[in-house]
């Protein structure tokens, strides 16, 4: 009966910490978003050691082919359906490389990029559900830039798997940074 009552809290704290988001994204204009201060990480090591070389356009456009793939918590395997983190990690295994496996251990990797000179393929960082830590909790690929950004991601909530979103709305308040990854 405790393990039961065990699983049930470690399922619920998982659940309440996945990438959670749910609010509908609207276009509209405003301030430049910059990255947040201190932002909390929970590594500090990097992975990347120095920018890939791996075409921008084929990373965007091999991200895409996942467009509409459901989403499934913890997973990174696209016949079941993808996480933030599980979707990211597979498009580099894509091209050979083993990326963290979770949203926050993005935090202190690449090199920090500003939001308006954000290239296809750069990765970009959210907050969780829980806006006021700083803590990342999200993640996508920059697929177009300019004064409203596009971005690939896997969403939970109403807007459920691999989508496009533009930095607005409530990505633009749970924005972290971007990060450049590819050379």
């Amino acid at each position: 009966m405790a393990c039961k009552g065990f699983a049930f809290i470690l399922f619920s704290c998982l659940f309440i910490t996945s990438c959670k988001t749910v609010k509908k994204v609207i276009k509209e204009a405003g301030p430049v978003l910059v990255p947040r201060e201190g932002a909390a990480n929970s590594a500090n090591s990097k992975t990347f050691t120095k920018p890939l070389k791996i075409s921008r356009s084929e990373f965007v456009s091999y991200a895409k082919k996942f467009l509409g793939t459901p989403y499934k918590y913890g997973s990174s395997n696209p016949k079941n359906g993808f996480d933030c983190s599980g979707f990211i990690s597979h498009v580099f295994s894509h091209f050979n490389v083993k990326a963290p496996r979770s949203s926050v251990d993005f935090t202190n990797e690449g090199t920090t990029i500003d939001i308006r000179n954000a290239k296809p393929g750069e990765i970009i960082l959210f907050t969780g559900s829980d806006n006021s830590s700083g803590r990342v909790g999200h993640m996508g690929i920059i697929t177009s830039g300019g004064s409203s950004p596009q971005f690939i991601h896997s969403a939970s909530g109403k807007n459920i798997g691999v989508i496009l979103s533009n930095v607005t709305g409530y990505y633009k308040t749970h924005f972290v940074k971007v990060i450049r990854l590819l050379e």
